[in-house]
C-alpha cells in the first residue's frame, strides 16, 4: 500500500518504513510527526477525494539538517552590477511508521 502526502509545498509517494527528505518540520529527534493532507491511497485500487479524508501518515524524525550550497550570481552587463549569494535549505528526515487508511 502507498499514500501520496503534501508537506512543504510538495508531494510524495510514501510507503511503509521508506525513508524521506522533506522541508524542515517542527519536532525533535525520535518525535512522531503525523500527515494529515493525503491526496491519495493506492494499493489494488487508488482512492481519492472524500474516500481519503480520514486518512492520515505517521512518520518518524530521524534527523534535521542543511542540503549542500547553492551559489546564486546575480550579473547585468554594462552597469558593473554583480552580485554573489548562497544559499543551503533545510531538511528533516522522516521515516514513515504506519499508513492509517
Amino acid at each position: 500500500m502507498y499514500a501520496i502526502i503534501a508537506t512543504g509545498g510538495k508531494q510524495y509517494k510514501v510507503s511503509e518504513g521508506d525513508v524521506i527528505s522533506v522541508e524542515k518540520l517542527e519536532g525533535d529527534k525520535e518525535s512522531s510527526v503525523t500527515f494529515d493532507t493525503v491526496l491519495a491511497l493506492g494499493g489494488d485500487s487508488l482512492s481519492v477525494g472524500d474516500d481519503v479524508k480520514s486518512a492520515t501518515v505517521t512518520g518518524t524524525i530521524l534527523e534535521h539538517g542543511r542540503r549542500k550550497k547553492v551559489t546564486v550570481y546575480k550579473y547585468k552587463p554594462k552597469s558593473g552590477y554583480h552580485k554573489k549569494n548562497g544559499h543551503r535549505q533545510s531538511y528533516t528526515k522522516v521515516k514513515i511508521e504506519k499508513i492509517n487508511a
